[in-house]
């Protein structure tokens, strides 16, 4: 009997990439999204298919059921918004994590996946960021990421449920979500471009991230699920190379696009961290990590992904709860 598997957000970017990889390998899959990020057309036809949303804890246990494994990616994840909308953020954030675990301890699942982030590290003195440093977030969003690995961590072995807690970082790739306003850097600035507009950048551009491409998380997703040699493990998975300025991300996209860049400088987002980047040594010798696909490659085939489908309006589907002077105008005036 082939084993099954529940993903959370599997219309969205990393779920749907999840699912189509756990069904080449033979299992059944199970999925929700509520749509307010995916969309349906990244769902695989063979995905048993639900629009719902994870905070329906009724739904959850009912949808979980006869499910061997859940992997959990659903998440409304823009971290730097999470300071002007910190309740809606925090409750599809930390209130949707207590709801699908809690369904997965009552079907017995036998194994519980996180996806969470590197908003958990915070503000750090030193690079890359590793697994075994003290983490202090520094967003609503990254609080609530690192308080949902804690509660994933006290219940799964409270309740003999075996877990892992994978931490991806600037994933990039097609099917991303290009109309959202909020998070994407990569896939906003394309689609700007695409629009013939001048990408919009906080603060001087020199921060500094590394970019991960999708197919190369996936395979570490995949050995995490199926592998028990990482059950109880926080891992990163993600490149440590390339430490990339959003300045050269811009240039990048640009000359993918013979696009003449002179882009628009905004003011700092408020406690947005400068320099951003996680070690891959865990993932290299537990997942067998390799960077496969450069960031000059990946940021190509994003480009023709967007291209292909068309640019399109940005969706400004999260709400503004705190608007003041703290608030960069151009989520306040909706520039983007």
């Amino acid at each position: 009997m082939n084993k099954r598997i529940f993903v959370t957000g599997v219309a969205g970017f990393l779920g749907s990439h999840v699912a189509d990889r756990m069904i080449e390998l033979g299992y059944e899959v199970v999925g929700v999204d509520n749509l307010s990020g995916g969309f349906k057309d990244n769902v695989n036809p063979k995905v048993e298919f639900y629009e719902e949303d994870c905070n329906n804890l009724d739904k959850m246990k009912e949808l979980i059921k006869g499910c061997d494994i859940v992997f959990h990616a659903a998440c409304v994840a823009p971290d730097g918004y999470s300071f002007y909308s910190p309740y809606y953020i925090t409750k599809n954030t930390f209130e949707a994590t207590m709801s699908v675990l809690s369904a997965s301890i009552s079907n017995n699942v036998k194994k519980f996946v996180y996806c969470s982030s590197m908003a958990r590290y915070g503000s750090q003195p030193k690079l890359p960021y590793t697994e075994d440093m003290d983490c202090y977030p520094v967003s609503p969003y990254g609080v609530a990421k690192l308080a949902s690995e804690q509660v994933v961590k006290q219940l799964c072995e409270l309740n003999n449920i075996d877990y892992v807690i994978l931490v991806p970082h600037n994933i990039i790739g097609p099917r991303q979500n290009y109309t959202d306003p909020y998070r994407n850097v990569a896939a906003i600035m394309i689609n700007r471009m695409l629009q013939n507009k001048q990408p919009i950048i906080n603060g001087d551009g020199n921060q500094k991230r590394c970019f991960s491409f999708i197919n190369d998380c996936v395979s570490c997703i995949e050995k995490a699920i199926t592998n028990d040699n990482v059950n109880g493990e926080v891992i990163n998975i993600g490149p440590d190379e390339e430490f990339i300025t959003i300045n050269e991300l811009a240039k990048e996209i640009a000359y993918d696009l013979n696009f003449d860049l002179d882009p628009i400088y905004e003011p700092d987002r408020p406690n947005e961290i400068k320099e951003a980047m996680c070690s891959s040594d865990k993932a290299r010798k537990l997942l067998d990590y390799e960077t496969k696909t450069s960031f000059k490659e990946g940021i190509s085939e994003m480009v023709e992904y967007i291209k292909s489908r068309g640019p399109k309006e940005f969706d400004y589907n999260c709400p503004l709860e705190i608007d003041n002077n703290n608030t960069p105008s151009s989520w306040r005036n909706r520039k983007i």
